[in-house]
């Protein structure tokens, strides 16, 4: 999942970032209003966190521009105005949530995933299934057949990239930017490398089955779940 976090505070900057790929989230950064503006205009993001108070273009505003630019990326406004009425200003301008600061990270990361769960039309609130296999994506815990299976943070985020868009065909350039956050290079195998490896972690194409995970070729990937 690709994140957009907009704030001009280094420390507070720092801290969220580094939660955010900790826990297997892409992020890009934009410093002042006017570049979280173009970032949100110009980038395809799962979700954006924008602080209110911000350089050359305060968040109210960049939301409210982003929004009329047609962009539907979820978004959660960060701010040390507590009152009643700027939350209700905050949510008018077109942000989904609002978190006041100071702020426990754990708190921003689960407004994050409720947010997206809400864009993505996924109605339960932990888990994310696809045949026997499920993801909890507050615990960050991958079962397949009620056996737990250990992966690396971008396994998980690319497995919950795919289940989150189940039966519909990923691009490789959708991976590269949502899951690693590159810009996409056909000479590079990243893409097949980690898809080879989460494969084999998740036991596809076992004897006598359909793979889970299929390839379309010169396209992508696409997750069909089997029953189970």
């Amino acid at each position: 999942m690709r994140l957009l976090v907009v704030e001009d505070d280094e420390k507070i900057a720092s801290f969220v970032i580094k939660g955010l790929k900790q826990a297997g989230f892409a992020v890009d950064r934009a410093s002042d209003g006017e570049g979280g503006l173009r970032h949100l205009l110009g980038g395809a993001y799962d979700a954006a966190v924008v602080d209110i108070m911000l350089p050359f273009r305060d968040g109210l505003s960049v939301v409210q521009a982003a929004r009329l630019g047609g962009v539907a990326t979820p978004i959660i406004f960060l701010s040390a105005r507590r009152e009643v009425d700027d939350r209700i200003r905050g949510l008018q301008a077109g942000a989904d949530d609002y978190l006041v600061k100071p702020f426990a990270f754990s708190e921003l990361l689960a407004r994050l995933q409720a947010i997206i769960r809400r864009a993505s039309g996924v109605t339960d609130p932990v888990r994310l299934v696809a045949g026997d296999l499920e993801v909890d994506v507050i615990r960050r815990r991958v079962t397949r057949a009620g056996k737990e299976i250990a992966l690396q943070p971008r396994e998980l985020a690319l497995l919950e990239y795919l289940m989150r868009h189940q039966g519909a065909v990923v691009s490789k350039v959708s991976l590269m930017e949502h899951v690693w956050d590159y810009s996409f290079d056909p000479e590079t195998s990243v893409v097949e490398t980690a898809v080879s490896r989460l494969r084999a972690k998740l036991g596809d194409a076992r004897s006598g089955e359909s793979e889970l995970i299929q390839t379309v070729r010169g396209i992508g990937y696409v997750l069909t779940p089997r029953p189970h």
